[in-house]
C-alpha cells in the first residue's frame, strides 16, 4: 500500500492561491483601464463622473468573495489617485467608499444566496448602500472640498448626488447582469475560476433574465446619457 502525500493538500492550496493572486491582478488591471476609459465620457452637472470600473471588481467580488472586492476597491482608487486624479487623498476616499459599499454589498449576499436571485437581490441592495453612503459623504465631505456652503450642498443631495449615483450604481448593476455569465466562462475556460466555484455557473441564462438584464441596461444607459447632455 503506498503512502499518501502529506505534501498533495498545501501544494494545491498554494496553487489555487496563485491562481487567485493572478485573477486579482487581471482584475485590478481591467478595472483601472475601465476607469481610465470612463473618464473620456462627458461628466454629469459638470463635476460629476460616471464610472463603470465597479462593474469589473464586483464581478471580481462575485467570483472570489467581499474581502477580495473589498481588496480591489482600495487598490484600483489608490492607483487611480497616483496615476490618473488629481483630486488627492479625498478623492481616494470617496472612491472607495463608493465602489466597496457596492461591490462588497451585493459580493456578500451573493456568496450567501448563489443564485441569479441572489445576484439581483444583492445588487439592488449595492445600489442602496452606495447611494445612502455617497449622500451621507457628499455632504460631509463636499463643503470642504468644493469650498460650498453646507446648505447649498444639502440642498443639492436630492436634485444632483442621489440621481447620480442612483445611475451610476444602477447602470453598474446592468453591464454586472450582463456581463457576468460570459467573464466567468472564459475565466474558466484560462482555469483561473476554482473548478467548485466554476461548477455553479454552468446553468444557462433563462430568456426573461437576459431580458430582464438588457431593459435594465437599456434604461440606465438612456438616462446616464440624458445626465451627461448627450440626448
Amino acid at each position: 500500500m503506498s503512502e499518501p502525500n502529506v505534501n498533495a493538500i498545501p501544494m494545491a492550496r498554494q496553487k489555487g492561491n496563485v491562481k487567485q493572486m493572478v485573477s486579482l491582478a487581471m482584475i485590478c488591471a481591467i478595472a483601472f483601464v475601465v476607469m481610465l476609459l470612463s473618464k473620456l465620457l462627458p461628466q454629469v452637472y459638470t463635476f460629476l463622473q460616471l464610472d463603470v470600473k465597479d462593474t469589473v471588481i464586483c464581478i471580481g467580488g462575485f467570483v472570489f468573495g467581499p474581502v477580495a472586492a473589498a481588496a480591489v476597491s482600495i487598490i484600483v482608487p489608490l492607483l487611480e489617485m497616483f496615476f490618473a486624479s488629481d483630486t488627492g487623498p479625498i478623492g481616494f476616499i470617496m472612491n472607495v467608499l463608493a465602489t466597496a459599499s457596492f461591490c462588497c454589498t451585493a459580493s456578500f449576499v451573493y456568496k450567501k444566496v448563489h443564485t441569479k436571485k441572489g445576484a439581483i437581490v444583492g445588487l439592488t441592495l449595492g445600489v442602496i448602500m452606495l447611494t445612502a453612503v455617497m449622500l451621507l459623504w457628499n455632504y460631509l465631505i463636499t463643503p470642504i472640498y468644493q469650498g460650498l456652503p453646507r446648505e447649498t450642498v444639502a440642498a443639492m443631495l436630492p436634485t444632483v448626488f442621489l440621481p447620480f449615483n442612483v445611475v451610476k450604481g444602477g447602470l453598474n448593476m446592468a453591464l454586472i447582469l450582463v456581463l457576468y455569465k460570459p467573464v466567468v466562462t472564459a475565466l474558466r475556460k484560462a482555469r483561473l475560476v476554482p473548478e467548485s466555484q466554476a461548477s455553479t455557473q454552468s446553468r444557462k441564462l433563462g430568456a426573461g433574465y437576459l431580458l430582464f438584464s438588457l431593459a435594465l441596461l437599456a434604461t440606465f444607459v438612456t438616462i446616464a446619457l440624458v445626465l451627461m447632455g448627450i440626448l
